[in-house]
């Protein structure tokens, strides 16, 4: 959610901001009832004045035995009116802050315009993508060779989009999985077990809701979402919460399933494991002050990018354009592993800066110091990293002539030793 006083002071900008990342909105329409609302209450703090001026007078009128039934009457016209007004203010302030909702974040000043992904800008590559001496095999192909991908299982279980990791493929995941966390933890961040449900006001919060409420989860009778991220739980741990400036930056590592359907895929982007509804990954978060967000998101970048290294895995940066931003993102860097037997490069990573917004929609603040005023503090999240794209690069990555797969060597002690996985006999 923007700063209400940043709309109101300059609301070209906002606009310029609402118009670079493509997205509708009536500013205009939302100035215009704000307007209204200031008017009102305006009006309801001079009746407010004038009551109380009322019952002074009312109270001194009474000492001097004098007659002051008008004044009575009409304070209570003025106090009627008051009530109504307030009702009023009620109506409207809910309905602005309903609308505001629908404003996204602005875009950083140094973020690329563009209105699609081909506008992304690349940043860096790590690592030499060699070219297999064969005809390289999809990951699906040669997880069903090794026996530990079951498409159909899946589908026979949930349906479309949902897979089955038997054998080695489930123990490649929790390697993994216990990898990245060890990493990250190594790296300062706090591990957290969290809830796999979460409530509305949580995926507001982050910015998930109500924008994207048809690619969500949602069990009706209790009003609770699937989480589509960790992210959302982890940030939403501290809403409507005074941070202390000194406990800054915080930082959270968790594990989770995440659940999204994921609307509108089709073709090659449902093959596999490169979009499923219910995947496996490992998320960071960070809670910061303002001045550091951007050099904590180059860390945030760095901290998500040495899961690759350490896995020997290349990969590249890309710096999204406006119009690929996320709704609720000031700045957005992906992170993709090529999949040669796809020939595709696969995002398995977005490390984002929020700046202040999800702070706002959630009342996350802190204090610089003792008895100073409260700020909202900046978050950033990043997948540490998604496994479903990892799994299917390693596939295709370290897949031999005779239909092994070689382990990554960071991954082996996670393994029980095993430096390769081996065709289903």
């Amino acid at each position: 959610m923007l700063d209400r006083k940043l709309i109101r002071k300059d609301s070209a900008a906002v606009k310029e901001g609402i118009e670079r990342k493509g997205v509708e909105f009536d500013l205009d329409a939302l100035l215009e009832e704000d307007k209204r609302l200031r008017e009102l209450i305006q009006q309801v703090e001079r009746l407010k004045h004038e009551r109380n001026e009322a019952s002074q007078e009312i109270s001194e009128r009474k000492k001097c035995g004098e007659d002051c039934d008008d004044l009575i009457a009409a304070m209570k016209k003025t106090s009627a009116r008051i009530k109504e007004i307030d009702g009023e203010i009620k109506e409207l302030s809910d309905r602005i802050d309903s609308l505001a909702l629908g404003i996204p974040n602005i875009p950083h000043e140094t973020v690329p315009f563009g209105t699609c992904p081909d506008h992304n800008v690349e940043i860096r590559r790590w690592g030499d993508i060699e070219e297999l001496p064969f005809r390289p095999l999809p990951h699906w192909e040669i997880g069903e060779n090794l026996g530990i991908l079951d498409m159909s299982a899946g589908s026979r279980l949930s349906g479309r989009g949902f897979v089955v990791l038997r054998g080695e493929g489930a123990l490649l995941t929790r390697a993994l999985t216990a990898f990245m966390l060890d990493l990250h933890i190594g790296q300062g961040y706090e591990e957290l077990s969290v809830p796999y449900m979460v409530t509305r006001d949580c995926m507001v919060g982050t910015g998930q809701l109500p924008k994207l409420e048809e690619d969500m989860y949602l069990c009706e009778k209790d009003d609770l979402f699937m989480i589509p991220t960790a992210e959302v739980p982890v940030t939403n741990i501290h809403r409507e919460s005074i941070l202390d400036g000194d406990d800054l930056p915080i930082k959270y590592t968790s594990f989770t399933p995440c659940f999204r359907r994921e609307a509108g895929s089709y073709g090659q982007e449902t093959k596999g494991l490169i979009r499923v509804h219910q995947f496996d990954k490992v998320e960071m978060v960070k809670f910061v002050e303002p001045e550091t967000s951007y050099d904590e998101l180059e860390t945030l970048l760095a901290d998500a990018t040495s899961v690759l290294e350490e896995l020997r895995i290349p990969y590249r940066v890309i710096e999204l354009c406006s119009m690929d931003l996320s709704f609720a993102a000031a700045k957005c860097y992906d992170i993709e592993t090529y999949a040669p037997g796809v020939e595709r490069w696969l995002e398995v990573s977005s490390c984002s800066n929020f700046e202040d917004f999800q702070a706002r929609r959630a009342g996350i603040r802190y204090r610089k110091s003792k008895g100073g005023k409260p700020e909202f503090v900046h978050t950033l999240n990043g997948s540490g990293l998604a496994l479903p794209r990892v799994i299917a690069t390693i596939l295709e990555l370290n897949q031999t002539p005779t239909g092994k797969v070689r382990i990554p060597e960071a991954l082996i002690p996670y393994m029980g030793g095993k430096e390769y996985l081996e065709p289903a006999r």
